[in-house]
C-alpha cells in the first residue's frame, strides 16, 4: 500500500459509529508539525495503562525525531498538519537499524484495520528502502497484533532498568517482494 487516500475501514472513524458513507483515511509522511498530536497519542494509549505506564511517561516524539526518520501518520479527514484530520496512527521506521521503532493506533481506532494498513505500508517503505527485514521489539500485549500481520518470533529481549523491568517479545518482518 503506498501513499494516498484508503477507503474501506467499515466505521466513521472521526466518530467512531458505524458508517454508511466511505470516509478517506490518508497515509502520509509526519511533519514536525504532528510532534504534539503523535506525542498525546503515545502517552494516552490505553495500552500503555498500569504497569506499563512507566515506559512512556514523559515520552515525546518530538520534531527532530519526525526529521529524522521515516515517520507516517494514518489520518481521516484532509489529515494536514493542524487541521481538522483526526490522526487515527503512526509508525516510526529506523532504516539505519532496520527497525519498527514507533507503532500506534488510537484507542477507538483498534479493530479497523489502521494497524494492518500502517504496518502494509511500513513494510513498502522498507522494501524501497533496500531493506530485507524489519526488526520489531514489541509491548507484550501486542505481540500477537505483529504476529497475525506476518511478524515472525526472533527471541526476547531482557528489561531495560529502571524504565522497563519486564521482558519483551522481539520478532522479525520479512520485508519480500513488491506484492503483486
Amino acid at each position: 500500500m503506498e501513499t494516498g487516500t484508503e477507503t474501506g475501514t467499515g466505521m466513521n472513524i472521526k466518530t467512531g459509529a458505524a458508517r454508511t458513507s466511505r470516509d478517506a483515511v490518508e497515509i502520509r509522511r509526519a511533519v514536525a508539525g504532528d510532534s504534539k498530536r503523535l506525542t498525546r497519542m503515545v502517552r494516552t494509549s490505553g495500552a500503555y495503562e498500569g504497569h506499563y505506564a512507566s515506559m512512556v511517561a514523559g515520552y515525546q516524539v518530538g520534531p527532530d525525531y519526525i526529521e529524522a526518520h521515516p515517520v507516517f501518520v494514518a489520518v481521516a479527514g484532509d489529515g494536514g498538519p493542524g487541521d481538522g484530520g483526526r490522526v487515527l496512527g503512526f509508525y516510526g521506521l529506523l532504516l539505519d537499524q532496520a527497525e519498527l521503532d514507533l507503532m500506534f493506533v488510537a484507542d477507538d481506532a483498534q479493530g479497523y484495520g489502521i494497524g494492518r494498513r500502517l504496518i502494509t505500508h511500513m513494510l513498502g517503505e522498507a522494501r524501497r528502502a533496500g531493506l530485507t527485514d524489519v526488526r520489531v521489539v514489541s509491548h507484550p500485549p501486542s505481540e500477537g497484533f505483529y504476529r497475525s500481520v506476518g511478524a515472525v518470533r526472533t527471541g526476547t529481549v531482557p528489561p531495560n532498568l529502571p524504565v522497563v523491568p519486564w521482558e519483551r517479545p522481539e520478532l522479525s518482518f520479512p520485508v519480500g517482494d513488491e506484492p503483486r
